[in-house]
């Protein structure tokens, strides 16, 4: 894999799990934030916002297990990858790196495991902020008719044990690569070498992406639903950046996030998937804004 840094930041390994050990980039100094990176992609993708942050908060950036330079543990059953296990690694690993309480902004996957943080453990996420998506339960109900082919590759993935691994194996780099070219609104974002990074990175870890996502096909959704019934929300002041996919598949994103956060600032963005690399003066000043409520 090739191996990229954040300038400025020093690389950590903190172990989290008895079998899982996270690579985490951390820099600056000041009230704490962790920043989670989406698919297909490692924390790499908040190196412009890292660095601009970096002035004013103590910024933490890990691979998640599973991806990149972390631990990929093998999938025991539906709990190695829930993202209400990887929650608790990214907890875990604030806390060992000395802070007990921070804001925590995620983007795709990685605002999923956010999301998911800042359900269970909401003394530790004091503010979160969401990058383009839907909690896991809104997720699969927006999704309907032949609009929802834009998310083929969770049905794939959904799929049990063995054929999905196999099929993007055998065509790990068109598969990835596929991603990283359909959802960039700026195609410059992302250097020729950031890019291989994130097919070499993703191309190594295709069990384990593979069960990611699986844990949302199942686990993560029996989570979402257990909070939506006992009336569990957000209580934590919460930003919400998205495209404008409900215009295409039909849903008020704003709606069904409202369901969810007592305290929330919606907002459409003109930028592609990747907004972190298409524009992370937005995302650094959303983050600011967020600290400030």
């Amino acid at each position: 894999m090739t191996h990229l840094s954040i300038p400025g930041f020093t690389e950590h390994r903190v172990r989290v799990d008895d079998d899982v050990t996270l690579h985490a980039a951390v820099g600056g100094s000041g009230s704490p934030l962790v920043l989670v990176h989406g698919f297909p992609q490692t924390h790499l993708m908040w190196r412009h916002v890292a660095a601009d942050l970096a002035a004013d908060h103590t910024v933490i950036c890990p691979d998640l297990r599973g991806y990149g330079a972390s631990d990929k543990p093998a999938e025991a059953g539906p709990e190695t990858y829930a993202k209400r296990t990887m929650a608790r690694d990214v907890v875990r690993l604030a806390s060992e790196l000395g802070h007990d309480r921070f804001t925590l902004a995620g983007h795709d996957r990685g605002a999923l495991v956010a999301f998911r943080a800042a359900m269970d453990h909401p003394d530790a996420v004091s503010r979160a902020l969401f990058l383009d998506v839907l909690p896991t339960l809104d997720m699969w109900d927006a999704l309907g008719g032949v609009s929802g082919a834009v998310g083929f590759h969770l049905y794939l993935m959904a799929q049990a044990p063995g054929l999905p691994e196999e099929m993007i194996q055998a065509s790990a780099e068109t598969f990835f690569a596929h991603f990283l070219d359909a959802w960039t609104g700026a195609p410059g974002a992302m250097t020729a070498e950031v890019r291989r990074h994130y097919l070499d990175a993703s191309a190594a870890a295709v069990p384990s992406i593979v069960a990611d996502y699986r844990a949302s096909a199942g686990v993560d959704v029996e989570h979402d639903t257990a909070d939506r019934a006992a009336g569990h929300r957000l209580a934590m002041p919460v930003t919400v950046l998205q495209q404008d996919w409900g215009a295409a598949l039909g849903y008020d994103a704003q709606g069904l996030w409202s369901a969810w956060a007592d305290d929330l600032r919606h907002r459409t963005v003109s930028c592609g998937h990747f907004m972190a690399e298409e524009d992370p003066e937005l995302i650094a000043a959303e983050i600011r804004r967020l600290g400030e409520r």
